[in-house]
Formats: structure tokens, C-alpha cells, sequence
């Protein structure tokens, strides 16, 4: 595809690991001279994950071939659908596969059952890091040339690497530590001009840690899709125009400030629902608090706060006028709720 210059569109997630893995793949194949779309689905209207409308649009748009970065590996519908319709799709992926694989061209997945590939605990951007040097070697072996003939430093792009492997919550060992040291690094020469914007934008005047991923950068980037507009956080880190970078990283800030001011009251009715089921059972193993219009773009966050002040398992819903609800969970060590 990058040889002949075929338009590729990539489907990410709307968090920073499915923005920093599409980001990766945009910002290396434009160096080649290949179009690219990216689709980051609305959390709201699309929820997590392929859907068909959405890769018939990439190929509408011109896409000649699709990669779900970050997502994928339980679309087995809308990726049937988009086969049946002749658009080629690679999933790269790391979240737990099933015994059955979708419908592609390649499943990329260092979770696939089949495969025991020893890096499991890989982020997305960490597993497209690898398909890219693997990729670039190919178009060296190949000699297919860059737009400037020289060729791509994918080092220079660890930073997004790092910034994706710790607002991920992986085991910063092996790999990951090596990814997040060197990223570190990266991220301090202020190459990437998004990055270096919001840096400047939320006062980060030292050299950058793991608490500044986690805790300053992470949560801005975030927060675009917590609060639907989902694609800001690709087009900030894609961002070469300082302009358009500083205005996308001042969005980010205020929507991040209205996220935590959302997740604050969210998290206090929620905390007065869990004391409350635990005096009446303080050895209840399992709390399932819901309320009516609770921001789904929280949930996960307040979950997870309250697992870890209660050790609980924690399921946050929202329910909306007809009484459907949408939840978020988060277990404790050793119980996987997703089994």
C-alpha cells in the first residue's frame, strides 16, 4: 500500500493509547507521501471499537486499506461486513483475544492464544511501534524512498510510546521500561509540537517523568474523548502548525478542567451510595452503584478511584430516562471480571 501510495484509513480508540497508536501510523506513512483518514469513534453514539458505518466511510472517503489500532480483536461483525464489501483490514491490537479471530488480512496481537509472543503487557502503541520497525525495514529493503530521502526515525516517536504505556496502566518492566526511559527522553527534546504545547500549556517547565504522562499529559488527552469530541487528542499530536497546536492543547485544558469538575460530583454521590450499601453489608464483595444522568464519560475514572479507596469490585452506571444503563467496571487484583 505504501509503495503503490494508497490512502490508508486508520479506526482508533478515543483514548491515548488508541491516539498516540494512530498518531504513530499517521505521522510515519505521511512521510511517504500517503494519504491518511482516521476515524476515533464518539464514545456516545458509537461506543468502543469498529463498527461498519464507520469503515464503509473510510473506504467512501478512499481508503484502500483500514487498520484498527487499539480496537479490533472482538469486532467480528463489522469486520465480516467490511470483508464482504472488499476493504482490506489489518487489526492491531493487544487486548485479550477470544479462541475465534476476526475476519482480516492480518491480526497483529501479542494476546492472540495461538501465539505465545512473551509481550503480552504491551500497550497498542507499543505493539504499532514494532509493526513499524518492521514495516520500515520493508520499505528500506525495498527501496522506497521518503518524500525528503531520508529515512524515517521512528525513535524520534518514543515519546508517544511512553506517553500511551503509562496512561495505560502497564507494568513499566521489560519493553515497557525500555519504551518509557528512552520516551522520556525524547519527550524532553520537545520534538513532537502538540506535545510540546500542551507541555507548555500545563506549565511543565522540568524535565518530564512518569507522573507527567499519567497525571498532566494523559488526562488532557484524554479528556476530549471523555467528553465527545474524540478526535482532538490524534489531531494535537499530529500537529505541525504551532497555531493550530495551541489551540487544540488550550481545548484539551478547559475540557479537562470541566471533566474533573463533572467527575467530582459524580464521585461524591457515588462514594455516598457505596458507604451506604456497606453499612448495611460491610462484607459485601461487590458494589453496583447506579444513578440517573451520571456523565458516561466519567465512570471508568470514578470506578476506579473507588476501587482503590475500598478494595471493592466497583460497577458505576448510568442510567438514562427509559432506566437503560451503561457502566463501567474495575475489579481488584486476582478476579477478572471480564472472564
Amino acid at each position: 500500500a505504501i509503495e503503490a501510495k494508497k490512502p490508508i484509513g486508520l479506526f482508533g480508540d478515543y483514548d491515548v493509547d488508541g491516539a498516540c497508536s494512530a498518531a504513530l501510523f499517521s505521522l510515519c506513512l505521511a512521510q511517504f507521501g500517503v494519504q491518511v483518514f482516521f476515524h476515533i469513534p464518539d464514545r456516545f453514539n458509537e461506543g468502543y471499537g469498529p463498527n461498519t458505518k464507520a469503515l464503509l466511510q473510510l473506504a467512501e472517503q478512499g481508503a484502500e486499506l483500514v487498520l484498527t489500532v487499539d480496537c479490533g480483536i472482538t469486532a467480528h461483525a463489522p469486520l465480516e461486513a467490511a470483508a464482504q464489501a472488499g476493504i482490506p483490514v489489518i487489526v492491531i491490537d493487544h487486548h485479550k483475544a477470544g479462541p475465534v479471530l476476526p475476519q482480516a488480512q492480518a491480526v497483529v496481537n501479542p494476546n492472540r492464544l495461538d501465539y505465545d509472543s512473551q509481550l503480552g503487557s504491551l500497550c497498542a502503541a507499543g505493539v504499532c511501534f514494532l509493526v513499524l520497525a518492521g514495516v520500515l525495514r520493508e520499505c528500506r529493503n525495498r527501496n522506497i524512498p521518503t518524500l525528503s530521502g531520508q529515512q524515517v526515525q521512528l525513535l524520534d516517536l518514543l515519546d508517544l510510546v511512553a506517553l500511551a504505556t503509562v496512561c495505560d496502566v502497564m507494568p513499566l518492566s521489560g519493553l515497557n521500561r525500555v519504551f518509557v526511559k528512552q520516551g522520556l527522553k525524547v519527550l524532553s527534546k520537545r520534538q513532537n509540537t502538540g506535545l510540546k504545547t500542551l507541555m507548555d500549556t500545563a506549565k511543565i517547565d522540568h524535565m518530564p517523568n512518569a507522573y507527567s504522562l499519567g497525571f498532566i499529559l494523559g488526562p488532557r488527552i484524554n479528556a476530549g474523548g471523555r467528553l465527545g469530541n474524540s478526535s482532538i487528542g490524534v489531531q494535537l499530536l499530529c500537529a505541525s502548525d504551532r497555531d493550530i497546536a495551541q489551540s487544540l492543547a488550550w481545548h484539551l485544558d478547559e475540557l479537562n478542567t470541566q471533566r474533573q469538575h463533572i467527575e467530582k460530583q459524580v464521585r461524591a454521590q457515588a462514594e455516598e451510595m457505596a458507604f451506604s450499601q456497606l453499612d448495611e453489608n460491610p462484607n459485601r464483595h461487590v458494589l453496583v452503584l447506579a444513578h440517573e444522568g451520571w456523565h458516561e464519560g466519567v465512570l471508568g475514572i470514578v470506578a476506579g478511584r473507588l476501587k482503590e479507596k475500598l478494595n471493592k469490585i466497583v460497577i458505576v452506571i448510568s442510567l438514562d430516562e427509559e432506566g437503560t444503563g451503561k457502566g463501567s467496571a474495575r475489579s481488584v487484583s486476582g478476579f477478572s471480571l471480564g472472564d
